[in-house]
């Protein structure tokens, strides 16, 4: 048996067998609010926009401390390829130079107390790695 076809003004889910009105996302009467969707396009603008900058603050903090490891990679190496003929000492500094032959060594003796071709003076710390002074 079918039911009866509801007039058209009357909102009635043939399926669910409910009168459903308040459950529609659209206005149902004439009588209704009219629903007017909300514009997303500055939002979605200003959320694009504060996360370019976020991503590009991050960019240019992870460059920048990409090029200070490298950095001390290069100090570190070219220590650790330089003569010397003592083990250096946690918390110590000492000083690096270039003979005339272009070989590179390590000394005790600071810049001030000698005429040697000076490439800058390192600290070593507690976990072994030379930072320049």
């Amino acid at each position: 048996m079918t039911s009866p076809k509801k007039p058209d003004n009357v909102v009635f889910n043939a399926e669910t067998q409910k009168y459903d009105a308040a459950l529609k996302p659209y206005a149902t009467s004439l009588g209704a609010p009219v629903i007017i969707p909300t514009d997303t396009v500055a939002w979605k603008n200003r959320s694009i926009n504060k996360i370019n900058h976020k991503v590009t603050a991050k960019f240019l903090e992870l460059k920048a401390e990409y090029e200070n490891m490298i950095q001390e990679f290069e100090y570190n190496k070219l220590i650790f390829n330089a003569k010397f003929s003592f083990e250096p000492i946690i918390g110590e500094v000492y000083h690096l130079y270039k003979r005339e032959n272009k070989e590179t060594f390590l000394s005790l003796i600071s810049p001030e107390q000698c005429n040697f071709n000076s490439l800058g003076s390192f600290y070593l710390n507690a976990d072994q790695i030379w930072e320049k002074i």
